[in-house]
């Protein structure tokens, strides 16, 4: 078990985020596990790119720097990272291609629930930033024209554009057969946006096994201690049962 390399953790950041989520993330995941945080265009050290609102423009980038190894690995996406996770496994699978081990989602209203700031993309900006104030999503002290405003709130737009355009694909009939992915659906316990029974409903997007999972925390638990420590071990799991893809099962049920 101890030769066996660590399994491959491709990470998914929130809307408006660049890859610094998931910075220090290695300590906590522990052996087993090799985080592989994902940039996508527009923010840190791709800012002057333009930024993908579609799912085709989305998938073309990200499989120009994906190769879904041989071996077993695990797709973790946060939000809209949730969205963007999924609908690259889906493509994947389509066409034909190695599937990861485990999907992992969290903080996110599986495609087929209301997501209330995907579904207001295109509202007036004091709408917008009212609404991230009353869910607990926007930055604290900040005014009207301020830096945030200037620099995060068009990115953070622009994602939630995407966010809706990769729910509305996601509606659409798989191709090539069942998703038969197994699926960790993680909450926070205060999200205001995705609550642990809105969480439970990404049962229906796979014909695999779902197990949910409700960490401390609110809609940025993506910060905290205990979701790279809970990833570590489905990574471990996934080592441990690489032979046995569908003993996947022992990382339990709903808790």
């Amino acid at each position: 078990m101890s030769d066996a390399p660590p399994v491959p953790l491709h990470c998914f950041a929130h809307a408006g985020a660049g890859i610094s989520a998931f910075h220090g993330w290695s300590a906590d995941l522990g052996t087993g596990a090799l985080p592989t945080p994902h940039l996508l265009p527009g923010r840190e050290a791709r800012r002057r790119e333009p930024r993908v609102t579609a799912r085709e423009t989305l998938l073309a980038d990200l499989l120009d720097g994906f190769r879904a190894p041989a071996a077993p690995y695990v797709l973790y996406g946060h939000s809209l990272g949730a969205l963007v996770a999924y609908t690259l496994a889906r493509a994947l699978h389509e066409a034909g291609l190695p599937t990861p081990a485990l999907l992992a989602v969290g903080a996110c209203p599986p495609p087929d629930a209301a997501s209330v700031l995907s579904d207001a993309c295109r509202e007036p900006e004091r709408r917008l930033r009212s609404l991230l104030d009353t869910l607990g999503a926007g930055p604290p002290d900040t005014v009207p024209g301020d830096l945030w405003e200037r620099k995060v709130l068009p990115v953070l737009r622009d994602d939630l554009v995407l966010a809706d355009a990769l729910r509305a694909a996601a509606r659409h009939p798989v191709a090539g057969g069942p998703f038969r992915v197994p699926v960790l659906a993680v909450a926070g316990a205060d999200d205001l946006l995705a609550p642990p029974p809105v969480m439970a409903g990404w049962h229906r997007w796979t014909a695999a096994r779902t197990t949910t999972r409700t960490l401390p925390g609110d809609h940025f638990f993506v910060r905290g201690r205990a979701l790279p420590r809970l990833l570590g071990r489905a990574c471990r799991v996934v080592r441990r049962t690489a032979a046995r893809p569908a003993s996947l099962s022992t990382t339990g049920g709903r808790a």
